[in-house]
C-alpha cells in the first residue's frame, strides 16, 4: 500500500508537472503524431499594431488549461447529459512553431508545417496565437484538403488588404484568406462599432462572399439562426480572437471593444456548429496576459476550446 495518501498512480494536480494544454501528452516529433486533435502553440505577435504581448498566449492559455484537466473520464455536463472529451479522444500537444524574432516570412511558415504535419497525422490541428496573422499560414496549409468555409469570431473584420506596405499582420487575415480558391466564403460574426476597416473594406469583403453580423445582429437572430446563416454542408474552419468577448470578462488583449459577446453567446453558436458542420481547424488568437493580472482571459480561452473539442468529439460519437 502507498505511503502517500493513494493506492496507485499520481495525483497529477492542475499546479504540478508540465503544463502542456490540458495536461495532455506532449509530442515534440510532428513525424510522429498520433492523435484526434493536435495543439500548436504559434507565439507570434509582430503583425500587431498597437499593444503587443500575444506571443505570451499560447503559455498563458496552456497553464489555464491545467485547471480542466479532469483525467480519463471526461467531464460530465448535467444540463446537457453528456461526457465530454473522455480519454478516447486523443489529444496531444505538439509545443510551439519555431518563432524567428523580427522574421514575419519564416516564423509564419513554421507554424503552416505545423499544421500541415497536423494534418498530415489525421488531426485536428488547434492553435493557439499569438496575434491574428497567424491565421494566414493555418489557412495557407489547407490547400490540398478540399474547400473550407471559415468562421470568424471577432470584434474587427481584419480584411484590410494593404497598410503601410504591410499585407501579413493582424489586420490582413480574412482578406488574405479570401484570396484562396479553396475558401468558399466566410462568415464574420461579432464585428462592431469601432473597427480598423473602412467601409470599402466592408463592401470589399462582401463582394468577395463573406456575411457579416454584429453582437447585436447575433443576439437577435440566437445560435441557432447565426448558424443558419453558414452554407449548409460547409467544412468549418473557426478562428477565434478573443477581443470579440466584451473587455469586461477577456480584458487580455491587445485591441479590445466594448460591447462584446460573453461566454454563453459564444458557447452556445459552438455547440451549434458541431451539431450541424465538419470542423476541420481551429485557431484562438490575441491572448495577451500581461493586460489582465486576473488570469480570467486565459481561463476564458482555455475553456472554450476545451468545450469546443468536446461538442465536436461528442457529436462524432454520436454520428458514428
Amino acid at each position: 500500500m502507498s505511503t502517500h495518501g493513494y493506492e496507485s498512480g499520481r495525483l497529477d494536480l492542475p499546479f504540478v508537472g508540465i503544463a502542456t494544454f490540458g495536461k495532455r501528452p506532449y509530442q515534440p516529433d510532428w513525424a510522429a503524431l498520433k492523435a484526434d486533435v493536435a495543439v500548436l502553440g504559434a507565439p507570434f505577435d509582430f503583425g500587431t499594431q498597437w499593444r503587443s504581448g500575444a506571443r505570451f498566449g499560447p503559455r498563458a492559455v496552456r497553464e489555464a488549461s491545467t485547471l480542466f484537466s479532469f483525467g480519463h473520464a471526461g467531464a460530465y455536463d448535467h444540463e446537457d447529459e453528456a461526457t465530454y472529451l473522455p480519454g478516447s479522444v486523443r489529444i496531444v500537444d505538439m509545443g510551439d512553431a519555431d518563432i524567428v524574432h523580427t522574421d514575419t516570412d519564416r516564423s509564419h511558415a513554421n507554424i503552416e508545417t505545423g499544421v500541415r504535419a497536423a494534418l498530415k497525422a489525421g488531426a485536428l490541428p488547434v492553435i493557439i496565437g499569438g496575434d491574428h496573422s497567424i491565421n494566414i499560414p493555418c489557412i495557407r496549409a489547407f490547400d490540398d484538403q478540399g474547400d473550407i468555409h471559415v468562421l470568424q469570431i471577432d470584434a474587427h473584420l481584419d480584411f484590410v488588404d494593404e497598410r503601410h506596405g504591410v499585407r501579413h499582420g493582424h489586420g490582413n487575415p480574412m482578406r488574405r484568406a479570401a484570396e484562396h480558391s479553396f475558401v468558399t466564403g466566410l462568415t464574420q460574426v461579432g464585428i462592431r462599432n469601432v473597427s480598423s476597416t473602412a467601409r470599402e473594406g466592408y463592401e470589399d469583403a462582401r463582394s468577395l462572399g463573406s456575411d457579416i453580423l454584429s453582437v447585436r445582429q447575433a443576439r437577435k437572430l440566437g445560435p441557432d439562426g447565426v448558424v443558419a446563416r453558414i452554407p449548409n454542408g460547409a467544412r468549418l474552419y473557426v478562428t477565434i480572437d478573443i477581443d470579440a468577448f466584451c473587455p469586461s470578462i477577456a480584458p487580455g488583449t491587445g485591441t479590445p471593444s466594448h460591447g462584446g459577446f460573453l461566454y454563453y453567446d459564444v458557447l452556445e453558436i459552438l455547440q451549434q456548429v458541431a451539431k450541424r458542420h465538419e470542423v476541420v481547424g481551429i485557431d484562438l488568437v490575441e491572448v495577451a496576459p500581461d493586460y489582465d493580472h486576473t488570469g480570467s482571459t486565459a481561463i476564458l480561452a482555455a475553456q472554450i476550446l476545451l468545450n469546443f473539442l468536446g461538442f465536436i468529439f461528442h457529436e462524432k460519437s454520436q454520428n458514428a
